[in-house]
Protein backbone atom coordinates (compact mmCIF):
# COMPACT_ATOMS: atom_id res chain seq x y z
CA UNK A 1 0.00 0.00 0.00
CA UNK A 2 1.42 3.40 -0.66
CA UNK A 3 0.77 6.31 2.25
CA UNK A 4 1.58 10.34 0.79
CA UNK A 5 3.18 11.12 3.69
CA UNK A 6 4.31 9.63 7.40
CA UNK A 7 1.38 11.07 8.96
CA UNK A 8 -0.62 9.82 6.60
CA UNK A 9 1.20 6.16 7.25
CA UNK A 10 1.05 6.77 11.31
CA UNK A 11 -3.02 7.37 10.55
CA UNK A 12 -3.77 4.28 7.98
CA UNK A 13 -0.85 2.05 8.53
CA UNK A 14 -0.38 1.62 12.11
CA UNK A 15 -1.00 -2.14 12.35
CA UNK A 16 2.34 -2.66 10.35
CA UNK A 17 3.61 -1.50 13.67
CA UNK A 18 1.87 -4.16 15.78
CA UNK A 19 3.65 -7.17 15.78
CA UNK A 20 7.40 -7.37 14.36
CA UNK A 21 10.07 -7.81 13.21
CA UNK A 22 9.62 -4.47 11.02
CA UNK A 23 12.04 -3.19 8.36
CA UNK A 24 12.86 0.10 7.36
CA UNK A 25 14.03 0.93 3.99
CA UNK A 26 15.31 4.62 4.08
CA UNK A 27 15.99 5.49 0.18
CA UNK A 28 18.29 8.10 -0.52
CA UNK A 29 18.63 6.94 -4.10
CA UNK A 30 17.65 4.74 -7.23
CA UNK A 31 20.44 2.60 -6.80
CA UNK A 32 19.34 -1.73 -6.06
CA UNK A 33 16.50 -0.18 -3.89
CA UNK A 34 14.30 -3.34 -5.55
CA UNK A 35 17.23 -5.17 -4.50
CA UNK A 36 17.39 -4.10 -1.35
CA UNK A 37 13.58 -4.38 -0.61
CA UNK A 38 13.71 -7.92 -1.69
CA UNK A 39 17.02 -9.25 0.41
CA UNK A 40 15.12 -7.81 3.33
CA UNK A 41 11.97 -9.35 2.34
CA UNK A 42 12.89 -12.93 1.68
CA UNK A 43 14.43 -12.88 5.41
CA UNK A 44 11.33 -13.31 7.42
CA UNK A 45 10.73 -9.56 8.37
CA UNK A 46 6.70 -9.11 8.69
CA UNK A 47 6.53 -5.77 7.43
CA UNK A 48 8.55 -3.87 5.25
CA UNK A 49 8.64 -0.08 4.89
CA UNK A 50 9.83 2.19 2.03
CA UNK A 51 10.64 5.35 3.02
CA UNK A 52 11.06 7.30 -0.31
CA UNK A 53 10.45 10.68 -2.56
CA UNK A 54 7.58 10.42 -4.48
CA UNK A 55 9.36 10.41 -7.78
CA UNK A 56 10.82 6.89 -7.28
CA UNK A 57 9.31 4.01 -8.89
CA UNK A 58 9.02 0.72 -6.86
CA UNK A 59 9.49 -2.70 -9.20
CA UNK A 60 5.89 -4.27 -9.82
CA UNK A 61 7.39 -7.13 -8.23
CA UNK A 62 7.80 -5.26 -5.18
CA UNK A 63 5.27 -2.54 -4.77
CA UNK A 64 2.16 -4.84 -3.79
CA UNK A 65 4.44 -6.65 -0.78
CA UNK A 66 5.79 -3.66 0.85
CA UNK A 67 4.30 -0.46 2.85
CA UNK A 68 5.19 2.66 0.74
CA UNK A 69 5.85 6.29 2.25
CA UNK A 70 6.71 8.87 0.20
CA UNK A 71 8.72 11.31 2.09
CA UNK A 72 12.40 12.23 1.04
CA UNK A 73 15.00 11.44 3.48
CA UNK A 74 17.59 12.93 1.39
CA UNK A 75 17.78 16.10 4.01
CA UNK A 76 21.40 15.55 6.20
CA UNK A 77 20.06 13.85 9.63
CA UNK A 78 16.10 13.48 8.47
CA UNK A 79 16.23 9.49 8.71
CA UNK A 80 16.74 10.08 12.62
CA UNK A 81 13.24 11.87 12.47
CA UNK A 82 11.70 8.91 10.98
CA UNK A 83 13.07 6.65 12.71
CA UNK A 84 12.02 8.04 15.81
CA UNK A 85 8.73 8.95 14.98
CA UNK A 86 8.65 4.95 13.89
CA UNK A 87 9.98 4.29 17.30
CA UNK A 88 7.59 6.05 19.28
CA UNK A 89 4.56 4.36 17.44
CA UNK A 90 5.45 1.01 17.71
CA UNK A 91 6.98 -0.06 21.74
CA UNK A 92 7.48 -3.26 22.44
CA UNK A 93 8.20 -4.18 18.61
CA UNK A 94 11.57 -5.40 17.02
CA UNK A 95 12.70 -3.04 14.29
CA UNK A 96 15.54 -2.78 11.62
CA UNK A 97 16.81 0.10 9.54
CA UNK A 98 19.09 0.87 6.64
CA UNK A 99 19.40 2.43 3.32
CA UNK A 100 19.25 1.38 -0.01
CA UNK A 101 22.27 -0.67 -1.33
CA UNK A 102 22.35 -2.31 1.75
CA UNK A 103 21.96 -6.04 2.46
CA UNK A 104 21.49 -7.47 5.99
CA UNK A 105 23.61 -10.87 6.68
CA UNK A 106 23.28 -12.77 10.43
CA UNK A 107 24.71 -16.20 11.47
CA UNK A 108 22.74 -19.15 9.44
CA UNK A 109 20.70 -15.83 7.61
CA UNK A 110 20.00 -18.84 4.59
CA UNK A 111 18.40 -21.11 6.43
CA UNK A 112 17.05 -19.48 9.60
CA UNK A 113 14.28 -16.37 9.72
CA UNK A 114 15.35 -13.05 11.24
CA UNK A 115 12.30 -13.71 13.37
CA UNK A 116 14.03 -16.94 14.66
CA UNK A 117 16.94 -15.03 15.24
CA UNK A 118 15.56 -12.08 17.39
CA UNK A 119 13.66 -14.81 19.06
CA UNK A 120 16.42 -16.12 20.51
CA UNK A 121 18.54 -12.79 21.33
CA UNK A 122 15.11 -12.28 23.66
CA UNK A 123 15.53 -14.75 25.27
CA UNK A 124 19.28 -14.11 26.34
CA UNK A 125 17.64 -10.38 27.79
CA UNK A 126 19.00 -8.56 24.76
CA UNK A 127 16.90 -5.64 23.21
CA UNK A 128 19.23 -4.63 20.90
CA UNK A 129 21.79 -6.05 18.49
CA UNK A 130 25.11 -4.79 17.12
CA UNK A 131 25.67 -4.78 13.44
CA UNK A 132 29.02 -3.79 11.51
CA UNK A 133 28.56 -1.52 8.24
CA UNK A 134 30.72 -3.62 5.96
CA UNK A 135 31.89 -1.71 3.06
CA UNK A 136 30.93 -3.10 -0.48
CA UNK A 137 32.20 -1.64 -4.07
CA UNK A 138 32.13 -2.71 -7.68
CA UNK A 139 35.79 -4.38 -8.59
CA UNK A 140 36.04 -2.17 -12.10
CA UNK A 141 34.51 1.18 -11.60
CA UNK A 142 34.72 1.57 -15.50
CA UNK A 143 32.22 -0.53 -15.81
CA UNK A 144 30.54 0.01 -12.85
CA UNK A 145 31.05 4.23 -11.80
CA UNK A 146 28.64 4.34 -9.27
CA UNK A 147 30.67 1.41 -7.50
CA UNK A 148 28.03 -0.17 -7.07
CA UNK A 149 27.53 -4.02 -8.65
CA UNK A 150 25.89 -6.72 -7.39
CA UNK A 151 27.58 -9.65 -9.53
CA UNK A 152 31.42 -7.86 -9.21
CA UNK A 153 31.11 -6.67 -5.44
CA UNK A 154 34.31 -6.86 -3.20
CA UNK A 155 35.04 -5.86 0.33
CA UNK A 156 38.01 -5.73 2.84
CA UNK A 157 38.93 -8.76 4.29
CA UNK A 158 41.19 -7.16 6.94
CA UNK A 159 41.91 -3.75 8.28
CA UNK A 160 39.07 -3.37 11.11
CA UNK A 161 39.88 -2.53 14.40
CA UNK A 162 38.06 -1.06 17.45
CA UNK A 163 38.96 1.65 20.05
CA UNK A 164 37.49 2.29 23.49
CA UNK A 165 34.06 4.45 23.80
CA UNK A 166 35.01 7.25 26.03
CA UNK A 167 32.29 9.25 28.32
CA UNK A 168 32.64 13.07 28.67
CA UNK A 169 30.53 12.68 31.54
CA UNK A 170 32.41 10.39 33.67
CA UNK A 171 36.12 12.02 32.71
CA UNK A 172 36.71 10.13 29.19
CA UNK A 173 36.60 6.94 30.77
CA UNK A 174 35.67 4.17 28.90
CA UNK A 175 31.99 2.88 28.26
CA UNK A 176 31.24 -0.56 29.95
CA UNK A 177 30.78 -3.16 26.85
CA UNK A 178 31.20 -0.24 24.21
CA UNK A 179 33.51 0.58 21.21
CA UNK A 180 34.12 2.11 18.34
CA UNK A 181 34.75 -0.12 15.83
CA UNK A 182 36.15 1.57 12.20
CA UNK A 183 37.81 -0.11 8.73
CA UNK A 184 36.55 -0.60 5.33
CA UNK A 185 36.60 2.17 2.73
CA UNK A 186 36.12 4.83 5.35
CA UNK A 187 39.13 3.79 7.20
CA UNK A 188 41.29 3.87 4.31
CA UNK A 189 39.42 7.09 2.60
CA UNK A 190 39.74 8.62 5.82
CA UNK A 191 40.48 12.19 4.57
CA UNK A 192 37.35 12.32 2.51
CA UNK A 193 35.22 11.15 5.43
CA UNK A 194 34.08 13.85 8.35
CA UNK A 195 35.63 12.35 11.55
CA UNK A 196 31.86 11.42 13.11
CA UNK A 197 30.94 9.61 10.05
CA UNK A 198 34.23 7.43 10.29
CA UNK A 199 32.70 4.54 12.76
CA UNK A 200 31.00 1.14 10.67
CA UNK A 201 28.83 0.02 14.01
CA UNK A 202 25.11 0.61 13.62
CA UNK A 203 22.78 -0.28 16.28
CA UNK A 204 20.67 -1.48 13.43
CA UNK A 205 18.13 -4.55 14.89
CA UNK A 206 16.64 -3.00 18.31
CA UNK A 207 13.32 -3.38 20.23
CA UNK A 208 10.84 0.30 20.37
CA UNK A 209 10.23 1.63 23.64
CA UNK A 210 8.47 4.53 25.43
CA UNK A 211 11.19 7.47 25.36
CA UNK A 212 14.11 5.53 23.33
CA UNK A 213 15.19 7.83 20.71
CA UNK A 214 17.97 6.97 18.11
CA UNK A 215 20.80 9.76 17.27
CA UNK A 216 22.76 11.21 14.18
CA UNK A 217 25.84 8.91 15.35
CA UNK A 218 23.57 5.50 14.83
CA UNK A 219 23.06 4.90 18.83
CA UNK A 220 20.36 5.36 20.91
CA UNK A 221 19.88 7.45 24.20
CA UNK A 222 19.39 3.89 26.18
CA UNK A 223 23.18 3.17 26.83
CA UNK A 224 22.38 -0.70 27.21
CA UNK A 225 21.08 -0.84 23.74
CA UNK A 226 24.63 0.18 22.76
CA UNK A 227 26.59 -2.59 24.39
CA UNK A 228 27.82 -5.27 21.81
CA UNK A 229 27.51 -8.15 24.73
CA UNK A 230 25.69 -8.39 27.59
CA UNK A 231 27.58 -8.58 31.05
CA UNK A 232 27.96 -12.68 31.38
CA UNK A 233 28.82 -13.89 28.05
CA UNK A 234 29.22 -12.97 23.96
CA UNK A 235 26.18 -12.26 22.14
CA UNK A 236 25.12 -12.72 18.16
CA UNK A 237 26.07 -9.38 16.10
CA UNK A 238 24.82 -9.14 12.38
CA UNK A 239 26.22 -7.00 9.27
CA UNK A 240 24.90 -4.89 6.89
CA UNK A 241 27.37 -5.03 3.59
CA UNK A 242 26.31 -1.68 2.10
CA UNK A 243 27.50 0.20 -1.62
CA UNK A 244 26.38 3.29 0.46
CA UNK A 245 30.06 4.68 1.38
CA UNK A 246 31.56 3.14 -1.97
CA UNK A 247 28.74 4.92 -3.66
CA UNK A 248 29.13 8.74 -1.60
CA UNK A 249 32.96 8.52 -2.42
CA UNK A 250 32.24 8.56 -6.57
CA UNK A 251 29.31 10.85 -5.77
CA UNK A 252 31.52 13.72 -3.94
CA UNK A 253 33.62 15.41 -6.64
CA UNK A 254 36.24 16.05 -3.44
CA UNK A 255 37.39 12.59 -4.07
CA UNK A 256 35.68 10.85 -6.95
CA UNK A 257 38.94 11.93 -9.40
CA UNK A 258 40.99 10.58 -6.66
CA UNK A 259 40.19 7.28 -6.79
CA UNK A 260 40.44 4.90 -9.73
CA UNK A 261 39.56 1.57 -8.06
CA UNK A 262 38.57 0.98 -4.76
CA UNK A 263 40.57 -2.98 -4.61
CA UNK A 264 43.71 -2.74 -3.07
CA UNK A 265 45.20 -5.87 -1.84
CA UNK A 266 43.29 -7.10 1.09
CA UNK A 267 40.04 -7.10 -1.53
CA UNK A 268 38.41 -10.27 -2.20
CA UNK A 269 35.29 -11.10 -3.87
CA UNK A 270 31.74 -10.86 -1.70
CA UNK A 271 30.16 -14.33 -1.59
CA UNK A 272 27.03 -13.01 -0.62
CA UNK A 273 26.89 -15.80 2.29
CA UNK A 274 26.94 -15.50 5.92
CA UNK A 275 29.76 -17.98 6.25
CA UNK A 276 32.41 -15.85 4.51
CA UNK A 277 31.28 -13.10 6.75
CA UNK A 278 31.68 -15.42 10.01
CA UNK A 279 35.28 -16.77 9.08
CA UNK A 280 36.37 -13.21 8.32
CA UNK A 281 35.13 -12.14 11.82
CA UNK A 282 32.63 -9.76 10.75
CA UNK A 283 29.85 -11.27 12.83
CA UNK A 284 29.57 -13.71 15.47
CA UNK A 285 27.13 -16.41 16.05
CA UNK A 286 27.51 -15.95 20.13
CA UNK A 287 25.40 -19.03 21.66
CA UNK A 288 23.37 -19.74 18.60
CA UNK A 289 24.68 -22.90 16.77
Amino acid sequence: MRYSSLDDFMKLGAAALVKGPVAVVLAEDRIELGSTLRHHLDLGFRDVLAVMPAEFDLPEDVAPLVHRIDHDVTVMGDHVAVMNKLIAAAPGVWMYYCFNSEYLFYPFCESRSVGEMLAFHTEERRSAMLTYVVDLYAGDLTAHPTAVSLEDAHLDKSGYYALARTDPANHDHPKERQLNFFGGLRWRYEEHIPAPRRKIDRIALFRAAQALQLRADHTFTNEEYNTFACPWHHNLTAAIVSFRTAKALKRNPGSTFDIHTFKWHNSTPFEWHSRQLLDLGLMEPGQWF
